[in-house]
């Protein structure tokens, strides 16, 4: 079977090692926060190189709960027996849950990859266990780099491997829920005050062009999940979008937008000259005024105030592995770290390492910050899309 998979040994590190030294005999099993680091570390080795890992999750269910040490302890045999010395094995959740990860699988098929371990690690479960032990184990299966294009309802699918591998922003589950409050009261209070705004900004609209007031797109959230987004339209109704997606490959790419004079000095990275927008769509643009309904997806739990912008799919078909990061990362936001130090004057790439400099970096007080420059960037208009 590791030949047909191309299984490659793997280095542990010297701290890895030194904690299964101290584990008893038959054991070795890494502590959960070790296995954690081990298989994020993982992940950004195969975002570098391309080559694929497995992660094999065993839910012990009850069992562990309740059977004796000797139960345990043929477990544990059995799973050293299926995998290799190299393999990394550790706990993926205290207690329940058992973690390996199969490095550098190769190019077999998904299918084939599971098949073959799966068939492993199960005949050396009931080799050693009884069968009513065996029942109460579940095997799931997760291949990184996973696979993201799903047509299904809710986008890519929100595996255990991508919500595990989202980082420690997770982990302040207070901080977490007094930001989905601020979330809440902050875009009602938006709402509330930008009432005769939206009003305004709606006449006008029907007034000066056929359509409805709202622009609706489907757009990707945390961990690939998809939703409406809205703004106000600033376009004429059954344009072209292959204009923008021209653009987004040049962006991706590190292309300078076009109709910039020529000369210039200043690189800006946005779609300039667009023929698509109307007049009162292009004030409303360089105020911002146009982002203004997208308090109605914060309400919703779609977005929240700060945080990464929401890609359209045909961005994210073009992003590479580590760019993918940005939407586990956080929730997407209306205003975040690329709107207030960048914006259109840095590259894609840039724009991606902010995404990710915020979630690991991310605090309420980070949050509040942003609020409070967001408003100077809009107005000064700086690198304004």
């Amino acid at each position: 079977m590791n030949k047909m998979l191309g299984l490659k040994a793997n280095p542990r590190p010297e701290k890895q090692l030194s904690v299964m030294r101290e584990e008893p005999a038959g054991v070795g099993m890494l502590p959960q926060e070790l296995f954690l680091k081990l298989l994020c570390l993982e992940r950004k080795r195969t975002e570098r190189s391309g080559r694929r890992f497995v992660l094999l999750l065993l839910d012990t269910g009850n069992l562990l709960k309740t059977a004796k040490a000797p139960v345990i302890a043929t477990l544990m045999s059995a799973i050293g027996q299926s995998t290799r010395d190299t393999d990394l094995k550790g706990w993926y959740r205290d207690g329940s849950v058992i973690g390996v990860i199969f490095t550098e699988v190769g190019a077999a098929e998904d299918k084939c990859i599971v098949q073959a371990l799966s068939a492993k690690i199960t005949d050396s479960l009931y080799d050693s266990l009884s069968v009513a032990d065996v029942n109460e184990i579940r095997l799931s299966f997760h291949i990184f780099p996973e696979d993201w294009d799903n047509d299904g309802p809710d986008g890519p699918v929100t595996s255990t491997l991508q919500m595990a591998l989202a980082g420690g922003i997770d982990r302040k589950k207070v901080s977490l829920t007094l930001k989905r409050l601020m979330d809440i009261a902050g875009s009602l209070v938006a709402l509330i005050l930008c009432l005769p705004v939206f009003v305004i900004v709606a006449l006008a609209i029907k007034l000066t062009s056929k359509g409805p007031v709202l622009f609706r797109q489907v757009r990707l959230g945390r961990y690939g999940k998809k939703f409406t987004f809205l703004k106000f339209r600033s376009m004429q109704v059954g344009n072209d979008h292959k204009i923008h997606e021209d653009y987004v490959a040049r962006f991706i790419l590190g292309v300078p937008g076009t109709g910039q004079p020529a000369g210039s000095q200043a690189k800006l990275y946005k779609l300039t000259a667009d023929p698509r927008i109307t007049p009162i769509g292009r004030l409303l643009r360089n105020t911002s005024l146009d982002e203004i309904p997208q308090f109605l997806n914060v309400l919703l739990g779609d977005m929240s105030l700060v945080g990464p912008r929401p890609p359209v799919i045909y961005e994210f078909a073009r992003y590479d592995l580590w760019h993918k990061q940005r939407l586990l990362a956080a929730k997407p936001g209306i205003t975040g770290l690329w709107q207030v130090d960048g914006r259109s004057r840095v590259k894609f790439d840039e724009m991606v390492r902010l995404d990710i400099r915020y979630a690991r970096s991310w605090s309420l007080w980070l949050d509040i910050k942003i609020l409070v420059q967001t408003p100077r960037a809009v107005i000064s208009g700086s690198g304004a899309c």
